[in-house]
């Protein structure tokens, strides 16, 4: 089955996700403004400047938002992505600052659009590499911070993930994980799934009492956020957005 998120409907859907203001998004249209900009509420919401962190990895990164705006107060961000063809948006971006899409209206009548960050970002503490979430490359290091946005229900084995990301936050590090728990069999089999059986524990309560061996729970939001499919057309989703703190 080929994999849709090398597809330029998905990046363009992606690049509008990440970088469309609310007025692009909803027009005059009654669209909720609260669960827009996900990508960098995300970081805003969850992450501690606090404790200064000086290294982040935006893991399942898609096309850049969360990795540059972790870079508004971290000097060395890295994002990986299974997806070649989001990390070459990202690329575009970090290169330019800008990138040009067609984005759908409605049929097939599209309108241009053009992703851009925000000229007060550094881009160059940004870099982006393709890669495996549940299967990195080793020598990856620790990390003060590590962010993970609406990608444990994507993937094939989110516990194997769980396992190796307690050994890329360095003591101290903050996790940060977002999640709508949207279990769906053609990404991950039911029986990997975290929770979401008839007859079980949320899939909340599973993450925590996983994640509980190694971090600290310290913070927890409901993010609300929106993907725009055409004018009139919006995915409406409440992810559990949390914040660990490695033992």
């Amino acid at each position: 089955m080929p994999n849709p998120y090398e597809t330029p409907q998905l990046v363009s859907e992606y690049l509008f996700f990440h970088y469309a203001t609310f007025t692009e998004a909803a027009g005059d249209l009654p669209v909720p403004e609260n669960a827009w900009g996900f990508a960098q509420r995300v970081v805003t919401t969850l992450l501690d400047t606090q404790s200064m962190p000086t290294t982040a990895l935006d893991i399942g990164c898609a096309v850049g938002a969360s990795s540059f705006e972790l870079a508004r107060s971290i000097p060395r961000v890295l994002g990986i992505d299974y997806s070649q063809a989001f990390i070459e948006a990202a690329e575009a971006l970090k290169n330019d600052g800008w990138l040009a899409a067609e984005v759908p209206m409605e049929g097939r009548k599209t309108q241009p659009f053009v992703a851009r960050v925000p000229t007060a970002i550094d881009r160059q503490r940004v870099q982006f590499e393709t890669g495996n979430a549940i299967d990195l490359r080793s020598d990856l290091g620790r990390f003060d911070v590590v962010l993970a946005a609406n990608l444990l229900c994507r993937l094939p084995a989110p516990v194997a993930f769980i396992e190796r990301v307690a050994e890329l936050v360095a003591p101290g590090g903050q996790l940060l994980l977002a999640s709508p728990f949207s279990w769906l069999e053609e990404y991950t089999p039911p029986f990997l799934w975290l929770g979401g059986q008839q007859e079980g524990p949320p899939s909340a309560d599973v993450l925590k009492e996983k994640l509980s061996t190694h971090f600290q729970l310290e913070h927890e939001i409901n993010l609300p956020f929106l993907i725009r499919e055409h004018s009139r057309k919006f995915q409406y989703g409440i992810s559990l957005g949390t914040r660990w703190r490695r033992l």
